[in-house]
């Protein structure tokens, strides 16, 4: 699947990765030059960076909507999210639009007069998203891409968590199963060997057999 992501912040840097990781071709666009300069040594090398505003026809043309399976509009500003939305579906015919709702006062204009397929509030969890985004049916947090043939699990590290103080290269994840990120206070990190579990860190887990319930019991 094809996917273009307007919006670099947090949000739009975890779906870059989760959908990298399950061997979709994503495109993540923003406007600001520093942030995408800092991008290209955090995100995989897969991940196809733009600088533009997406708001213009011309960005998102050079960023591949014209071929795009999904658009996926995540920045800060609704009046943003509604453009990007407007313009993937009405000029680029994207199949699928979503689009994050910052602002719960206007979520009613988030629907398909503006071309918004789903839209998802600020709070909605990763693969809550996700899930929306790509159609997926499966509601316990588990999402699962039929045309990878990989499942993406979520966990986050808590205080009392079995894995706090440990490296990676010590824990022994479900066999078939790989590290795809590691995000700590909203920044993604590369998921070394050597890197040393916190409190707070999510996990995001590409498998091809293991369940979220043997993931969880890794970690937790």
């Amino acid at each position: 699947m094809k996917v273009l992501i307007a919006g670099a912040g947090r949000l739009g840097r975890q779906i870059a990765q989760v959908l990298t990781a399950a061997h979709n071709r994503v495109t993540l666009v923003d406007r600001d030059e520093d942030r995408i300069a800092a991008l290209r040594n955090q995100l995989p090398v897969p991940v196809q960076l733009r600088i533009g505003d997406a708001c213009e026809p011309s960005v998102l043309e050079a960023a591949g909507a014209h071929t795009a399976d999904l658009v996926i509009a995540t920045t800060g500003e609704d009046e943003d999210n509604l453009v990007i939305s407007l313009l993937a579906k009405r000029q680029f015919s994207v199949q699928r639009v979503v689009a994050r709702v910052n602002d719960a006062e206007n979520a009613w204009l988030f629907n398909r007069s503006w071309g918004v397929d789903a839209a998802v509030p600020a709070a909605t969890p990763l693969i809550s998203l996700i899930e929306e985004a790509t159609g997926a049916n499966d509601t316990v947090a588990l999402l699962r891409l039929s045309k990878a043939g990989v499942d993406v699990i979520e966990t986050t590290i808590t205080p009392r968590s079995r894995a706090v103080g440990s490296a990676l290269a010590d824990i022994t994840i479900p066999e078939g199963t790989v590290v795809a990120a590691v995000v700590r206070d909203g920044s993604p990190v590369p998921p070394t060997p050597a890197l040393v579990l916190a409190a707070g860190d999510e996990i995001l887990l590409v498998s091809h057999s293991a369940t979220e319930s043997e993931v969880h019991a890794v970690f937790q």
